[in-house]
């Protein structure tokens, strides 16, 4: 609290009363004026307080959400599974059509979860390709080289990604490289600032020889869909020495 000394500097009586009753109601309109400003502090802390429990409040309310939300979604995915298992079991040479189904499911299902995590914002590619990859890479002898820049890409463009790469994936381990123990699949992309697009490709070696396909899978048909999805130019290349995938897409689709 303010303090004043109030005490005059001479001992003259004359015109000294008048004076210090002049400090003396100063001193007291000070001490008015920093009790009022003490109250406005502790008004203005205590709102950003309740500001700051609402904010919360409601972030734990939007996870609360978003957590359920997924839940819901991943019991939706699994009852679909459920009724293609069931629908094609008795179907004569069925299988290979039940284990894709299910198998792209199970990819969507991947990318909900970096969507979550991610709390439907945005998650960092390389993340996206481990994460769509992991399940076919062995951690004792890595088959997957993968390497590019840091790039966050949208909640839109994370599906479409993920289950690109889990058809590439599939597609590899049955008949590309990773169906050959030295098999290996280099990914990579690059940035290029000046028409802002990204250049991502997929790189199969060390595989069995490569021949084009008599005719296009229903595969080969989404991998383009989902290229087109983002707006981006999709070539698949039929090397003898391995299958190459390249996306060319512009930034603003993924970003």
């Amino acid at each position: 609290m303010l303090e004043f000394d109030l005490r005059p500097d001479n001992s003259a009586a004359g015109g000294a009363e008048p004076h210090q009753d002049f400090l003396e109601a100063e001193n007291v309109s000070l001490r008015l004026l920093l009790a009022q400003a003490e109250l406005n502090t502790r008004g203005l802390l205590a709102k950003a307080g309740i500001d700051a429990k609402q904010r919360e409040a409601s972030d734990k309310l939007q996870k609360l959400i978003l957590e359920e939300l997924h839940h819901r979604v991943k019991n939706t995915l699994a009852t679909v599974s459920a009724i293609a298992s069931q629908s094609l079991r008795n179907v004569q040479g069925a299988e290979h059509a039940r284990d894709a189904i299910e198998g792209r499911l199970v990819a969507l299902g991947r990318a909900h979860d970096l969507l979550l995590q991610a709390r439907w914002t945005s998650t960092d590619l390389g993340k996206i390709i481990r994460a769509a990859t992991e399940a076919f890479d062995n951690p004792d002898e890595p088959k997957f080289s993968i390497a590019g820049p840091d790039i966050q890409v949208t909640s839109s463009a994370v599906i479409a990604i993920a289950m690109t790469l889990n058809e590439l994936c599939t597609n590899t381990t049955k008949f590309g490289a990773l169906s050959a123990p030295e098999g290996r699949i280099d990914i990579a992309w690059t940035l290029d600032r000046q028409p802002q697009r990204l250049h991502l490709t997929w790189t199969e070696k060390n595989g069995p020889a490569v021949h084009a396909p008599e005719k296009r899978s229903f595969g080969t048909r989404l991998i383009e869909t989902l290229g087109n999805q983002l707006k981006g130019d999709v070539q698949l290349t039929y090397e003898p020495a391995g299958f190459v995938y390249a996306l060319d897409v512009p930034l603003a689709s993924l970003t």
